[in-house]
């Protein structure tokens, strides 16, 4: 008993006293030094990092999402240097850019029966920043996997199970694409509408070896229709241009022959013309000349009716009588000429007959 009393006595006195100061500096840099030796040590892919870092980094591109006893937080921080609780808050970085998820070996029977098997399809899709709390809380953190990779062998085995193997490998392949992309866009946007899919690549499906060798041999033949249209359509286009060189040839032959032909017609025009102008100017002349004929046989006669006068025929006869260089012999000369009567009474009606003629003339005339 004295001996423990002793020793409680004694123990008081064994305590040191309290140095002067405060820890707390000391204290705080200790912590930050824990803090980024377990950055640098642990890995960053590490769950026990997450669990028991306080520093911890967002990278570009990624927003940061925590967790604290299983339960998700709505707190989204942006890329940067963040702090947390260790151990009792875990945060990972989810990505809000475009991203590249592939789905690989997607096995599918077409509509005829046949199994084909694509290799890789490729998803380009986007977690928009504003819908990651939603998603995460109702999806987790792969999200993808039920809206992306599992979705994706739904539509596809869909898409194959409705359509035979020609027109999966070769007919309408160029629109599985834009299917499967609206397919998944349909889906997303009734069920997860933080998850925009941007397009879908799919690469050609591998079908049997006898069923690809069948349609290589369909392809070449197809080439070679192909081939021999296109060479038909040269052989025609070649004719065409042919026959549309001659049309051209032709037509400019017409256009020269019509100048020619109009040019001639022109001439016979312009010749024709001259001939009337100088046929007209021929008619007036010889209508001058026959007015002025007229004129003058019909002064004459008029002169002439003038001169037609007893004496003067008489003087006229007298004058064709000396003219007369006959000499008559024999016992009786004729009566003609000696008998005076006969001749008043011929130049009588000579002037008779003159007179008649005259008017007849003059009458036509008006």
């Amino acid at each position: 008993m004295d001996q423990q009393h002793a020793t409680a006595a004694a123990a008081p006195q064994a305590r040191p006293p309290p140095p002067n100061g405060d820890f707390s500096p000391i204290l705080t840099v200790f912590v930050l030094f824990l803090a980024v030796l377990s950055v640098m040590i642990i890995p960053s892919s590490s769950s026990i990092k997450n669990s028991l870092s306080i520093l911890h980094q967002v990278p570009e591109g990624h927003v940061g999402v925590y967790w604290r006893g299983g339960a998700l937080l709505k707190t989204i921080t942006e890329p940067g240097f963040h702090l947390k609780l260790p151990l009792i808050t875990q945060y990972e970085p989810v990505q809000v850019t475009l991203q590249t998820d592939q789905v690989r070996d997607i096995p599918c029977g077409t509509k005829g029966g046949v199994m084909i098997n694509f290799e890789k399809i490729e998803v380009v899709n986007r977690l928009r920043k504003d819908y990651v709390y939603e998603t995460l809380l109702n999806y987790g953190v792969q999200y993808d996997n039920t809206w992306i990779y599992d979705k994706i062998h739904h539509e596809i085995n869909q898409f194959c199970s409705s359509h035979s193997l020609q027109q999966v490998y070769i007919d309408v392949f160029d629109q599985i694409d834009e299917k499967m992309k609206d397919a998944l866009q349909v889906d997303c946007t009734r069920y997860a509408p933080g998850i925009e899919i941007i397009s879908v690549r799919v690469t050609k499906p591998t079908i049997p070896e006898s069923i690809r060798r069948n349609f290589e041999q369909m392809e070449e033949e197809r080439t070679k229709v192909l081939i021999a249209i296109e060479r038909q359509k040269v052989i025609e286009k070649e004719a065409e241009t042919t026959k549309k060189m001659a049309i051209s040839e032709a037509e400019k032959n017409a256009n020269v022959s019509k100048i020619l032909m109009e040019q001639k017609l022109m001439e016979k025009d312009s010749a024709r013309r001259q001939q009337e102008i100088e046929n007209q100017m021929y008619m007036a002349q010889e209508k001058s000349l026959a007015d002025a004929s007229f004129y003058r046989v019909m002064k004459e006669a008029e002169a002439n009716k003038l001169k037609l006068t007893p004496e003067f025929l008489e003087l006229k006869f007298i004058e064709a009588i000396s003219d007369n260089t006959k000499i008559f012999f024999g016992d009786k000369v004729p009566n003609m000429v000696l008998d005076q009567r006969l001749l008043g009474n011929f130049l009588q009606r000579v002037s008779g007959g003159m007179a008649r003629e005259g008017n007849l003339e003059e009458g036509p005339t008006e």
